[in-house]
């Protein structure tokens, strides 16, 4: 059996973040001085589908 060692860590290095939508989140993470940007993103059509599909067609 392989010891904590031998294994490589996925966070073994310093954190970085790119943050996706909730504002939230990168905040907490600023506060805990974690490197941060944040990407202001919401969902085409504010996530109703059906809009989503007329404007889809629309090449929107």
């Amino acid at each position: 059996m392989a010891s904590d060692k031998d294994t490589p860590s996925l966070l073994g290095g310093k954190l970085s973040v790119i943050n996706v939508g909730l504002d939230k989140f990168a905040t907490e993470l600023a506060d805990h001085d974690v490197p941060v940007v944040h990407l202001d993103w919401k969902p085409p059509a504010g996530g109703d589908p059906a809009l989503a599909a007329l404007l889809s067609k629309m090449g929107a």
